[in-house]
């Protein structure tokens, strides 16, 4: 009798026809008795170019290990990933955002090929988590995403420093702040081991949302990766995932309307990244969810700010294990009304049953309490206005809670190397506003981050006196006025085409509003004279990004 949980993978391996199919899994090392059993996607996203990801490989071996003793048989496929910290900067960091989707689509294609009952994703660096999480939901089969784990913070001068303090060195350096040996001294010590950046960057963002959406078990994701105790999550998440496979719980039915505004109150809560605005965007499309950029405002104006985290704050990812974990972060969100607790998750429990058991740890001011909210309102916010008919992002977290209204001169660049040339180059003063465009999504393309610039602005000095904005994306570790993702972007004849050396840009983040004081009438005219620019690729995968991909305001997807 074939296995009554082999619901996809008997068409694979069971019957006379499945002969030659199972003689080539034999030549690999599997018997009989393994292809009998459910088959276990597991989704590596491992490389040997950066650390985020770099445990991922032993992490793996634990998942299997945990697979084998509930009862299935795992089979570890590989994708990519490419380090945003490391091509920050460069040509190559236009390969991040299209990377998503090439995760997505690359364990979906694998995932219905080889017809697994289940898959258990490995992710850590930035786009690796919502890849995996969108490759999930399209297969829609018993699933776990589970995070690799943050990076703990360096040390220097017996301080905490994380990658952040790098790239903000590099402009304190080239503004005469500090000396070779003391960008060196960071330098080395910032990156002690393997695992994500360790603020409350994009990678610890995304990991917080699949915890609370539900697709991560609850307490998995803030044990740091080289932690001991990772071994033992890792373990857990076959159990967890043969669990869900006799349940038949699949990742639509619990990724939900309900569990991506509880996603969003995650992101508010913590002060996250605003790269969750385009990835949860993403996610509800292939979830079949009904999610808009407006959403995020709505979510953002209902929820504190309870977790004091860089960039915007004190602590570093690590310190939210010593606090409590995500599991306290979702227990405060379901006690102050903030989530709903009554949405399931993929052990089976509720969000509420899942983090009940949460207790706050030795590590005080982390995450505060209800009554002691760092901000009344979140971290995140959407702005619009004529500059950004389609909406544009900024972090007021990371803005220090000051510096949320500017008004100045644009200095126009029309690339990221441009602007960061004239940052380093001390052609940046006080008061203006740095417009970076043709950094989209098409035009780029890829929707480069601008960690370099906006770290180098804030280390020169001029982190509250000078405003930023771009049709591009942020780093998660971006603090200050910075705005991102504005939509339309310049190559599809955003109104960030028409703006000029000297035009007054007036960002307003408590009336959510970003305008050009120009009038509807010679705005127009403008973009009227805006010549179509030629497409920076040709051919391969970025020409065919740039063809495929949607407006940064719904999520910046191909399909």
């Amino acid at each position: 009798m074939p296995h009554p949980l082999k619901h996809a993978s008997a068409a694979i391996t069971d019957g006379r026809d499945r002969a030659p199919a199972r003689s080539m899994l034999k030549a690999i090392g599997f018997t009989d008795e393994d292809l009998a059993k459910p088959i276990v996607g597991i989704a590596n996203t491992w490389i040997e170019t950066m650390p985020c990801n770099y445990n991922l490989r032993d992490l793996a071996v634990k998942v299997k290990e945990g697979v084998r003793a509930a009862g299935g048989t795992p089979m570890e496929f590989n994708t990519i990933a490419i380090s945003d910290g490391v091509t920050m900067g460069t040509e190559g960091m236009k390969g991040s955002l299209v990377s998503r989707e090439l995760i997505a689509d690359s364990i979906e294609l694998t995932a219905r090929s080889y017809m697994f009952d289940a898959v258990v994703a490995l992710v850590a660096c930035d786009k690796t988590i919502p890849g995996g999480a969108m490759g999930l939901a399209r297969v829609n089969v018993p699933s776990v995403l589970l995070y690799g784990g943050s990076i703990l913070p360096g040390r220097v001068n017996g301080v905490d420093v994380t990658i952040q303090d790098v790239f903000e060195a590099v402009g304190a350096h080239a503004a005469g702040k500090i000396s070779d040996a003391e960008l060196l001294d960071i330098e080395d010590h910032a990156c002690p081991g393997a695992g994500a950046c360790g603020g409350q960057y994009t990678a610890n963002t995304m990991a917080t949302v699949m915890e609370i959406i539900g697709i991560s078990p609850m307490g998995s994701a803030s044990i740091p990766a080289v932690d001991p105790r990772k071994n033992d999550v890792g373990y857990r998440a076959g159990f967890v995932v043969m669990e869900a496979l006799k349940a038949n719980r699949r990742p639509r039915d619990f990724m939900t309307r309900k569990a991506f505004e509880n996603a969003i109150a995650g992101v508010a809560v913590t002060g996250g990244s605003t790269n969750a605005v385009l990835h949860l965007l993403a996610m509800a499309k292939d979830c079949g969810v009904e999610l808009s950029i407006d959403d995020f405002n709505a979510v953002n104006e209902r929820t504190p700010l309870l977790v004091d985290l860089k960039p915007g704050g004190q602590y570093v990812a690590a310190d939210v294990d010593k606090a409590g974990g995500i599991q306290l972060i979702a227990q405060r969100l379901v006690a102050g009304g903030y989530a709903d607790g009554s949405q399931m998750t993929v052990t089976g429990k509720t969000l509420a049953e899942a983090s009940a058991d949460a207790v706050e740890g030795e590590k005080k001011g982390v995450i505060h309490a209800l009554d002691d909210p760092l901000k009344e309102t979140g971290g995140l916010v959407i702005l619009k206005g004529n500059l950004a008919p389609q909406g544009g992002v900024v972090k007021v977290a990371g803005a220090g809670g000051k510096h949320l209204a500017h008004r100045g001169p644009a200095k126009v660049f029309e690339c990221e190397e441009e602007a960061m040339h004239a940052v380093t180059g001390g052609r940046i003063e006080d008061g203006d506003v740095v417009v970076i465009r043709y950094e989209g999504p098409a035009g780029g393309p890829g929707m480069r981050e601008m960690l370099g610039v906006t770290a180098a602005i804030v280390g020169a000095g001029l982190g509250e006196s000078v405003a930023l904005l771009t049709d591009g994306r942020f780093s998660g570790a971006t603090r200050g006025l910075m705005v991102g993702h504005v939509a339309p972007e310049a190559a599809r004849g955003g109104p960030l085409a028409a703006v000029e050396n000297g035009d007054i840009v007036a960002i307003d983040c408590g009336r959510r509003k970003l305008e050009i004081e120009l009038d509807e009438a010679t705005l127009q005219a403008r973009l009227a004279a805006v010549k179509p620019r030629a497409p920076r690729y040709k051919t391969g995968v970025f020409a065919k990004y740039a063809r495929l991909v949607s407006s940064a305001s719904e999520g910046a997807v191909t399909g």
